[in-house]
């Protein structure tokens, strides 16, 4: 396999970013600094991060590796190791941000702290990703995404009322935390041009799903209204919902003004709806939102997905069937924006993935490569980056604190080991 070639031209070109974060929001959060041209090298264990064993696979590929991981380089040190840790603190003093996900005080006892590492390297932004945050009675529990979203509260409002509480087929809070996460490493580095100072991060897992909540806190603060799951609804807010169509499929509409309810009255053949007293006003419709649904979903049952589209987009009234995957991949929307990138993989050829957003008029991020496997940057990382001799590199692999994978560069383990073996070095 070729070496990764070094981002360019992108508005994080030559920040150096070291992920030693697992799983989903640590990676995704160096996925986004990644696609706008940050070099981020993640740093994984022999035995994979727990990715590579999510979702669907081609073969022995993980398709979500190959998404989640692109435009990194990938380097395998064993973190449990003194001389891995020591490693992993010399590159640390060369970054610009560290993305962590451990639980808080581990990267203390492996003396990668940020107090530690910030002594030689001031400068350095550390975001540090946990289920409760770095402080606090709770910031010593184990901490999943999905977890923590039952503490945010945002659990209690998924799904239907007469079933106990959905979630989304995603790790959604996981995606939210490790997006404001980059955010949070986007305003330090703007920050540190200022100051020169690093500074830490502290993104948690049940406070980033907790301020999607915003709606409900005031609610319960000033009239004791505590939020419950409204199915399709979004409450007080009418008609925004879910109707079923002739051909077994659903149409989502939102007319939630007047001026798109009258529209949406006059398509439906009942323009008088919007004399009615209990749906002549927003707050009115609320309140009477089973009877408005009821009327509603009545009219689009008599007509295909198709056609309730087609007349509703003719008034402008906010209207989408329910996309899956099929649809998606069909549309001719995402295909003239081209949300769907094909990224090319030696063993997967091309593979599809979600697109660099959002869009920037003059500096776009990009995707350069998909997700590589592990170790498989792993020698030129620490013989180019860390300026290593061969014979060092072969001895750390030799003692299993290193992992190439199975190739590089065409490059075997035991080529390496027959190289120093046989004098050669840096």
């Amino acid at each position: 396999m070729t070496e990764a070639p070094i981002a360019s031209d992108r508005p994080l070109q030559g920040c150096k970013v070291i992920e030693l974060g697992s799983t989903v929001a640590g990676p995704f959060c160096g996925r986004l600094l990644a696609d706008f041209g940050a070099d981020v090298i993640k740093v994984e264990q022999k035995d994979g991060d727990a990715v590579r064993s999510m979702g669907k696979r081609h073969g022995s590929r993980s398709l979500y590796a190959a998404s989640i991981f692109r435009n990194k380089r990938n380097v395998s040190i064993d973190l449990r190791r003194p001389e891995g840790r020591a490693l992993v603190a010399s590159m640390c003093e060369k970054a610009d941000i560290v993305v962590e996900n451990f639980k808080p005080g581990t990267l203390e006892r492996w003396g990668l702290g940020y107090e530690t590492l910030s002594k030689a390297n001031p400068g350095l932004i550390m975001v540090r990703i946990s289920g409760y945050g770095q402080t606090g009675p709770y910031s010593a529990r184990p901490g999943y995404g999905v977890v923590c979203e039952a503490v945010s509260g945002m659990r209690e409002i998924t799904g239907d009322p007469d079933r106990p509480p959905a979630r989304v087929a995603v790790s959604l809070t996981d995606y939210i935390t490790g997006l404001y996460g980059a955010f949070g490493a986007a305003m330090a580095l703007l920050s540190r041009n200022m100051t020169g100072r690093g500074q830490i991060v502290d993104a948690a897992l049940y406070e980033s799903a907790f301020s999607f909540m915003e709606p409900h806190v005031p609610a319960f603060q000033q009239l004791g209204v505590v939020a419950r799951r409204a199915g399709p609804r979004l409450p007080d807010n009418t008609p925004n919902s879910l109707y079923p169509t002739g051909d077994g499929r659903y149409v989502h509409i939102a007319a939630i003004t007047n001026s798109l309810f009258g529209r949406l009255a006059g398509a439906m053949g009942q323009p008088e709806l919007m004399e009615n007293p209990r749906f002549s006003d927003p707050v009115a419709r609320s309140e009477h939102e089973d009877d408005l649904d009821k009327l509603i979903g009545e009219w689009t049952s008599r007509l295909s997905v198709s056609e309730v589209e087609a007349v509703l987009q003719g008034v402008n009234v906010p209207v989408s069937r329910i996309f899956d995957m099929r649809d998606i991949f069909g549309d001719p929307h995402y295909a003239a924006r081209g949300a769907i990138a094909m990224a090319e993989d030696d063993e997967l050829g091309p593979v599809a993935m979600p697109n660099v957003v959002p869009r920037l008029s003059e500096t776009p991020g990009r995707i350069d490569w998909p997700g590589r496997p592990i170790g498989a940057d792993t020698l030129s990382v620490l013989e180019k980056d860390l300026g290593l001799s061969l014979t060092e590199i072969a001895r750390l692999i030799d003692d299993e604190i290193l992992y190439t994978g199975e190739e590089i560069a065409g490059v075997e383990p035991t080529e390496v080991l027959a190289h120093a073996n046989a004098g050669g070095s840096k």
